[in-house]
């Protein structure tokens, strides 16, 4: 019999600003990431989109106004991560990636990041920055962003 594998579930944010540059973060474990994260059990019931709006303040701060749109692409994330006990365990993580348009306020990131820059969509090479899911998911999101007209208001 097969086993089913366990996975984590995520919202991520594709935060874009109107001059066309995304907001990645660098997060505690040393790489670069995208704003959002993990549900928490408690999440069960709650709407994505508030969990989004609770990942943002968290991440972000309580400043940074933005308008969330749709999601537009599934990632799936693998990476070992350090316990409390310092040992090393593989978490796979399945993430919902929402696209969404920065208005304004200034970013206050959270315990879980250290550095953040906004990057040109249509010229930055994520190869330089990102592994894994983290990767496929922001490349596909430049491929989106090239092809497909992305809301711009409201």
């Amino acid at each position: 019999m097969t086993h089913k594998d366990v996975y984590f579930v995520a919202v991520k944010i594709f935060l874009r600003n109107e001059k066309g540059d995304l907001l990645i973060t660098k997060d505690r474990f040393g790489d670069w990431d995208i704003p959002g994260g993990r549900l928490r059990e408690e999440d069960f019931s709650v709407s994505l989109e508030d969990i989004v709006k609770r990942k943002m303040k968290e991440e972000l701060g309580n400043d940074v106004v933005y308008v969330l749109h749709k999601p537009v692409l599934f990632m799936r994330h693998e990476r070992n991560e350090i316990l409390p006990s310092g040992e090393r365990e593989k978490r796979r993580i399945f993430a919902i990636g929402y696209d969404a348009l920065y208005r304004e306020g200034s970013l206050d990131l959270g315990k879980n990041h250290d550095a953040y820059k906004w990057v040109p969509l249509q010229t930055f090479v994520p190869e330089e920055l990102f592994t894994g899911g983290w990767l496929q998911g922001v490349k596909e999101f430049q491929e989106i962003y090239k092809t497909t007209i992305l809301p711009h208001d409201n």
